[in-house]
């Protein structure tokens, strides 16, 4: 069973950067596509950032676009999330998010939304003003 841990996750101030990780477990790691999710208090969760391992494909929302960038280390199984200039709105839960790749080119050869299968715990992140 695939799993995934997230860390990194802390309080700082506005305009500052900070580094979440996600480690998959359980599976071939570049069988699957990863993203990170967000939610902030009383607000819907909000997908923010893709990628692709097997070919370091990425999408980044204009939420966060020029801001974040998500990357991937095959060799640690891992996908990381560079948050920088950090602002309060960007307070929230973030979570890591995985599923098959070939989920990814089902939605796409459907025009349907992708079902993240695998989910991890999440990770607080708080930007003060």
């Amino acid at each position: 069973e695939v799993q995934l841990v997230e860390s990194g996750g802390s309080l700082v101030q506005a305009g500052e950067s900070l580094r979440l990780s996600c480690v998959l477990s359980g599976g071939t790691f570049v069988d699957y596509a990863l993203a990170w999710f967000r939610q902030a208090p009383g607000m819907q969760r909000e997908g923010i950032s893709t990628i692709a391992p097997v070919d370091g494909t990425t999408f980044h929302a204009d939420s966060v676009k020029g801001r974040f960038t998500m990357s991937s280390d095959s060799a640690k199984n891992s996908v990381y999330l560079q948050m920088n200039n950090l602002e309060p709105e960007d307070t929230a839960i973030y979570t890591c998010a995985a599923t098959p790749t070939s989920e990814v080119r089902h939605a796409r050869t459907h025009r349907g939304a992708v079902v993240w299968h695998y989910w991890g715990q999440g990770t607080q992140v708080t930007v003060a003003s």
